[in-house]
């Protein structure tokens, strides 16, 4: 076996980001050969980053851009599985990369970088995943606003409204941000799902007690509230103004809600 020399291990270590003795072990199986050892050690960081590919990235980085008229915005997330991770500079380098990959080519951008994510992962000794991509372009005299919560960053959303401004897209982002809804209105709702619902309630200890007469209208109420009320944006009591819902605040500004994407890194 070859002496290898610590400045040969050194230059190893710095070329490839690799652990010491990841870069000694490699250097002696290669015999000295630098560029050898460099191949060997991708292909081990790739068997890696393979074995990681199944575990939880519950840290990492939420980022968006809007283009300067709103008419464009961009929104990515990119999980890793620790916070000292989601701040180191090839980290966030790799996920500023993918945010610009999906504002110029789209969505499906992002898989054009697996190679790096890969080897960013061997590297970084994490399992790194792209959690999320989404691009909106206004229609129909539409705007894109987005928010991410600060400071970890760990949550955000992108969404496209008519009507009203940049300040109350700004609202409605952070709204969605913190209140979680599956969709905009009542109509978005699957009739299959609502009909699901309906029967959990009407078959509940809670409405199946009262008079069969009234028991209709009580599971019309708890849809409202429960139902309706947590999981459609327009239902929601509004953030900024508990005194008024979601739906109030949007036909105050004559404004309306076209599409929306949260991200969240949880």
């Amino acid at each position: 076996m070859a002496e290898i020399s610590a400045a040969l291990v050194k230059e190893l270590r710095e070329r490839t980001g690799a652990g010491m003795m990841d870069c000694k072990r490699a250097l002696q199986e290669t015999n000295g050969d630098m560029e050898a050892a460099i191949v060997l050690l991708r292909e081990k960081g790739m068997a890696q980053a393979a074995k990681r590919a199944g575990r939880e990235t519950t840290e990492g980085l939420v980022g968006y851009r809007l283009a300067d008229d709103n008419k464009k915005g961009t929104m990515v997330a990119v999980g890793c599985e620790t916070e000292p991770v989601s701040k180191n500079d090839e980290f966030q380098a790799f996920a500023k990369k993918v945010l610009e990959a999906v504002e110029a080519k789209g969505i499906d951008a992002a898989s054009e970088l697996d190679a790096e994510r890969t080897e960013l992962s061997a590297k970084l000794g994490e399992n790194i995943v792209v959690a999320g991509a989404a691009r909106f372009e206004a229609v129909n005299g539409g705007l894109v606003a987005a928010y991410a919560h600060p400071p970890a960053n760990k949550l955000g959303v992108l969404v496209q409204l008519r009507g009203g401004d940049a300040d109350l897209g700004r609202k409605l982002a952070m709204h969605i941000a913190a209140s979680s809804p599956r969709w905009i209105g009542r109509d978005d709702v699957p009739a299959e799902e609502l009909t699901a619902e309906r029967e959990i309630y009407a078959n509940s200890d809670e409405v199946q007690s009262k008079p069969e007469q009234a028991r209709e209208k009580i599971v019309d109420g708890m849809l409202n509230k429960r139902f309706f009320g947590a999981n459609v944006l327009t239902d929601q009591e509004w953030i900024h103004d508990s005194s008024k819902t979601v739906g109030q605040a949007l036909q105050e500004s004559g404004a309306e809600v076209l599409e929306f994407q949260r991200f969240a890194l949880a």
